[in-house]
């Protein structure tokens, strides 16, 4: 007898949540999440008391849930609404080891009119230069917070690390794991699409493995930024990030277990 679609979709997630490990040493993949803003830094404004903060917070314990059971090792940049700096999240993240990193962000526009019209989901990923006008304000925004020592200089660290990232794979895997994500992103909320993208981000810029930023939403547009702060729409925003990461890393798994074979030369057919 046929399964109905209920049981279908348990016994589709089921088979998701298989053990995930990084490849090294098979240990669980360790992951962060970093919730974006918190404390006096409330980021953007939604419709009422809603603030970025705080469905950056709901979004991520949402997200680690999702993949500790899925056997991931995850730690949040901020467990609760508190002040943490930009630097001290890279810094944690490359304390923690992480084999990956992930931003959580609600996106914003300035003027009434943009606000009324502008809304749909945005996966960056770190680049040296913005894919255009619109993803540079993005990640303007959200380094408001950075050092001004550091994003003002041009010798800074920040220009430094940008510039080798070029030869890293990190960079290479931190694209991959963008595209991961988006589509499901896409799919699971009907959101607009407003793709994957390239920018300077400042939280991204340090971290020593794939790291993404994802903005889940314009905040400030009146639609969506009332089905953000919704428990449901939340929980697709956490099904589709999980899902994209997941993937992720079962391919990366593959990849790297395939490279023994490709050092020993070409197998014939």
């Amino acid at each position: 007898m046929p399964l109905s679609p209920r049981p279908l979709l348990a016994l589709v997630a089921f088979l998701c949540l298989v053990p995930v490990t990084s490849g090294a040493g098979e240990r669980p993949a360790r992951i962060v999440i970093d919730p974006g803003h918190g404390g006096i830094k409330e980021g953007a404004k939604g419709p009422g008391a809603l603030r970025e903060k705080e469905v950056a917070l709901q979004i991520a314990h949402r997200l680690r849930s999702k993949l500790e059971a899925a056997g991931g090792e995850v730690y949040l940049t901020r467990e609760r609404d508190a002040l943490v700096t930009l630097t001290e999240r890279v810094e944690m993240t490359n304390d923690h080891g992480a084999d990956l990193f992930i931003s959580i962000h609600a996106n914003s526009m300035p003027t009434p009119r943009m606000r009324a019209r502008t809304e749909g989901v945005e996966t960056y990923f770190l680049s040296a230069s913005a894919s255009g006008e619109a993803a540079l304000a993005v990640a303007d925004r959200e380094n408001a917070e950075a050092p001004m020592s550091r994003v003002s200089r041009g010798d800074s660290t920040l220009a430094l690390i940008l510039h080798d990232l070029v030869r890293t794979e990190a960079h290479s895997d931190s694209s991959r794991l963008a595209y991961a994500i988006h589509p499901r992103l896409v799919a699971r909320t009907r959101a607009a699409d407003r793709g994957v993208q390239q920018a300077p981000f400042f939280v991204l810029s340090g971290v020593e493995c794939p790291a993404v930023l994802v903005e889940v939403g314009y905040i400030s547009h009146p639609e969506e930024g009332v089905r953000l702060g919704r428990d449901d729409y939340q929980e697709k925003l956490a099904e589709a990030i999980s899902e994209g990461v997941l993937a992720f890393l079962r391919e990366t798994r593959r990849r790297d277990a395939a490279r023994p074979a490709q050092v020993a030369g070409p197998v014939s057919p």
